[in-house]
């Protein structure tokens, strides 16, 4: 009886680049240029979802873009109304730092293309993130602190390493954190001190807490209403 000898070879992984299309709602407005609110969804939500919200909250006269996150996962597995129902992330557990990379690039290209097609105003330009989306937009603020006017976080969370990377950098933009003392995510006793961790890099913090769970309720649209119109002509 014969016995068959076969070599194992190690493998080794190597990676390519590709190309992504991201895909954002627009709402403009006029006059042009006008201040611009960029408005990030949260897990398992899309850029429609979000865009509902951003125009139950902005003054008149704010343009609106609503991204996109880039991770596209099946939601339910039923059709509805003939179509399928896909939910968006915008991170991954797998090689977290290159979703982080993809999320910067893309709001850079973005206020790029939108202030240079008149569009936006390049120093009224606001960015807001539910849930999942607002530590990467904080990470986004305090890596190009000269980018934005003001940042808006909802029942999200701060970036984990906040505390130890040296990325992050004093900013002249606002930040406005509001959180739901109901909410089973991110409870009061989790961001009872963003408050304090936001003054670490930026002097004009706001931090309010509501009757709410995770989610945006009337009174939350109503105070960011007046945040960003007092913002805007600041």
């Amino acid at each position: 009886m014969q016995t068959e000898n076969r070599t194992q070879h190690s493998a080794t992984e190597r990676s390519l680049s590709a190309e992504i299309k991201l895909y954002y709602d627009l709402q403009m407005a006029e006059p042009a240029p006008a201040p611009l609110l960029i408005a990030l969804h949260g897990y398992g939500a899309s850029k429609r979802q979000m865009i509902r919200e951003a125009q139950a909250i902005v003054p008149e006269g704010f343009a609106i873009a609503s991204l996109q996150g880039p991770h596209q996962h099946l939601k339910d597995p039923k059709e509805v109304g003939g179509a399928l129902r896909f939910g968006f992330g915008w991170l991954t557990n797998f090689r977290p730092e290159e979703s982080v990379a993809i999320h910067h690039q893309a709001l850079l290209d973005l206020i790029g293309s939108l202030t240079a097609d008149g569009v936006a105003d390049p120093g009224r330009i606001f960015l807001l993130g539910f849930s999942q989306s607002c530590a990467l937009n904080y990470r986004f603020a305090f890596t190009h602190p000269q980018v934005l006017r003001g940042v808006i976080g909802i029942c999200g969370g701060m970036p984990g390493d906040w505390n130890t990377s040296e990325l992050y950098r004093r900013t002249a933009a606002a930040a406005f954190h509001l959180s739901g003392e109901l909410d089973e995510f991110y409870p009061p006793a989790r961001t009872d001190d963003y408050l304090a961790q936001l003054r670490m890099r930026a002097s004009d913090v706001q931090y309010r807490s509501y009757d709410a769970g995770h989610e945006i309720v009337q009174p939350m649209r109503d105070d960011l209403r007046s945040w960003l119109t007092q913002k805007t002509i600041v």
